[in-house]
């Protein structure tokens, strides 16, 4: 009989839960599956786009996390403040937690702060309290000016600001009010990894929206008391509203770990995932993975659902004394709310050379209901 072991996984967010799910359900019960994370409840992500509409309230899509208690994995409550790769240990709110085996799960941290004004001025789109809040200053005011934007051009799940947009006019014209909406966007096109023809079509559905949008405008100030956003080209825009994507960053915890590469995020295979150090592996919005057209792979829940399987898989094999064969492929899809109970569809191959393979199906009634099954079936199972 061999000598239980730990796995040890950083992050409850979407491949933080599906890894240690999938772990508990086929390792041994002597194993032990060890998720860390520093807040009480998990929020699916996806579903801020209705609560900023106004079609979910935000308690609604949260799930306490120590129901993952009752499943047979333990869950520490608590910030990581450091990481050992060499030797598989992780220092959290200053308790050193060894393990045989880690999942570098923590995502990427938002830092509003890092232009200067923002986080005052406006609401933060990616968080619980800045959807609500923002939905909240759509219904309550009068409005003429309602601005969104990306406060750089890397971010988890690139169609969220496009959609954002979309849902504000749609919330607007119910209450038959028809304010000027415009998304600020740092990039240069929407969803630009995904290559030419869905950018452009995903521009085409923004537009005839209603969407007054601008690309390659990056935000560098931002001014409550008057309501202006300063850009990059000296530029200045007024705003009576205003939504925000705010710059991604990686945790401080994984900088300092000696696993980033030069693109700044934590650096993996990009089929098995597992980083330099032996044993331990990323995925997620944390992990940087090249691609063959010299971007990165975007991040999003899809893919960190997909590698959390991959890894979880990979570590059950080896212990078990068998050669790891699942790989993650790159393989990708996501739903684009449009408004009006309408969404798009976009599915396809990021790996491809020289460009991803992409096929993009125009909005309809049951991508929209598609979307709302995934998200009751998500919150049914998870945590």
């Amino acid at each position: 009989m061999r000598t239980p072991r730990t796995v040890l996984i950083l992050g409850a967010g979407v491949g933080g839960l599906v890894a240690a799910r999938r772990l508990r359900a086929r390792l041994p019960r002597g194993d032990r599956v060890v998720v860390v994370d520093r807040a009480e409840r998990h929020l699916f992500q996806p579903s801020l786009l209705w609560v900023l509409s106004g079609a979910r309230q935000a308690d609604r899509i949260q799930r306490p996390l120590d129901r993952l208690a009752a499943r047979g994995i333990d869950v520490v409550r608590g910030t990581v403040t450091a990481i050992d790769a060499a030797t598989r240990t992780a220092v959290v709110d200053g308790q050193s937690i060894p393990a045989d085996a880690m999942i570098l799960a923590l995502g990427a941290e938002l830092a509003p702060e890092r232009i200067p004004g923002l986080a005052a001025a406006g609401h933060n789109l990616y968080t619980a309290q800045g959807a609500t809040a923002f939905h909240a200053a759509l219904v309550s005011a009068p409005a003429s000016r309602v601005a969104l934007l990306t406060a750089g051009p890397l971010y988890r799940c690139p169609a969220a600001p496009y959609e954002a947009a979309m849902l504000t006019v749609d919330t607007l014209r119910r209450r038959g009010a028809n304010p000027t909406v415009t998304l600020y966007a740092a990039e240069p096109g929407p969803m630009g990894t995904a290559g030419p023809d869905v950018s452009a079509a995903v521009r085409a559905m923004v537009e005839a929206a209603g969407v007054n949008y601008q690309p390659s405008r990056q935000v560098v100030l931002a001014d409550s008391t008057t309501r202006t956003l300063t850009f990059a080209d000296g530029s200045r825009e007024s705003f009576d509203i205003l939504g925000f994507v705010p710059p991604h960053v990686l945790p401080a915890s994984l900088a300092s770990s000696g696993l980033v590469g030069e693109h700044g995020w934590v650096m993996a295979d990009p089929h098995t995932l597992e980083t330099t150090a032996p044993g331990v592996y990323a995925i997620g919005d944390n992990v940087g993975i090249p691609l063959p057209s010299g971007k990165l792979l975007p991040k999003a829940g899809v893919f960190a659902h997909a590698q959390a399987e991959v890894v979880a898989d990979a570590i059950v094999a080896t212990w078990s004394g068998r050669a790891a064969t699942r790989r993650f492929d790159g393989a990708g899809a996501c739903f684009i709310e449009t408004g009006r109970g309408r969404a798009g569809f976009g599915s396809g191959n990021f790996y491809a050379a020289p460009m991803p393979t992409m096929r993009f199906h125009a909005a309809a009634r049951w991508w929209h209901w598609g979307k709302v099954l995934f998200e009751k079936r998500w919150l049914a199972q998870y945590p």
